[in-house]
């Protein structure tokens, strides 16, 4: 198994792709999109005018690195469900000032939500940007009670549970540019309820590792990858491989605090 991040990412969804049959196509298309984006970030970390441009980034304009952005239309094209790969047809044909327009306002934390494609199409380019101009920051990592990451100001997409003495210390890892930080354990992340009966936590035999972790106040939920169970797992991965546990939460009238990149 590999150890760089992304090519971590890759592994674990082919090798989950052919254990989950309920999942192997989302996984398969995550892995496509995975390959591109490591590829991405690794030519983001070799540019030194990156390292240069690092001060104050978080303001500039992504379409700095847009460049590569035809390459993911690309594949997308090639790669894509047929309603993904028409929109990416569209937008590498279309006006410069088109495609400058969709990044600057996804990077800006401003998007609408009114067209899920696209959404998806500029989450999936500007997340290894979005990391690699993290990881280049000062960002500090948020604290226990922080509900929205430091560095973006987006919503956690998943939670994670790893070893700590004798039990598990909780983190929050971010929907956008995956940082992570610990949160408390018995703390909802939509709302801040506290009180542990109104934050039941269900887990299925199939994915035992995976936990939905849910909150009767405000009715959003958040899935946990817990690594004291697994310790191969991926959280990114791992959290879009188990479908059934979303269906199962939204069926009981529970909405997910933030959709994953696959926009599910």
């Amino acid at each position: 198994m590999r150890h760089n991040g992304w090519e971590r990412r890759i592994d674990r969804a082919e090798e989950l792709a052919q254990k989950h049959a309920f999942a192997a196509e989302i996984l398969r298309f995550y892995a496509l999109i995975a390959k591109f984006q490591a590829e991405f970030h690794s030519r983001l970390a070799g540019q030194e005018t990156f390292h240069e441009q690092t001060p104050g980034v978080q303001a500039s304009d992504p379409y700095v690195a847009a460049e590569w952005f035809p390459r993911l239309l690309e594949t997308l094209e090639r790669g894509a469900p047929e309603k993904v790969a028409e929109r990416a047809r569209y937008l590498r044909s279309a006006a410069p000032e088109i495609r400058r327009q969709l990044l600057s306002t996804y990077w800006s934390g401003a998007h609408p939500q009114r067209q899920h494609v696209d959404e998806f199409i500029a989450r999936a380019f500007l997340q290894p940007y979005a990391e690699f101009v993290r990881e280049k920051s000062e960002a500090k990592p948020g604290t226990h009670t922080s509900t929205l990451c430091s560095f973006c100001g987006r919503r956690p997409g998943v939670g994670v549970l790893r070893t700590l003495g004798e039990g598990g210390q909780r983190s929050l890892v971010c929907s956008f540019c995956l940082a992570e930080w610990p949160f408390r354990r018995i703390l909802c992340p939509g709302c801040g309820e506290e009180d542990p009966h109104k934050l039941p936590v269900f887990t299925a035999a199939e994915l035992e590792h995976v936990r939905v972790e849910s909150c009767d106040s405000c009715k959003t939920y958040i899935k946990t990858v817990d690594l004291t169970r697994n310790g191969l797992a991926d959280p990114v991965v791992d959290e879009i491989a188990a479908l059934p546990l979303d269906l199962w939460a939204q069926e009981r009238g529970y909405s997910k605090l933030e959709v994953n990149l696959m926009q599910m």
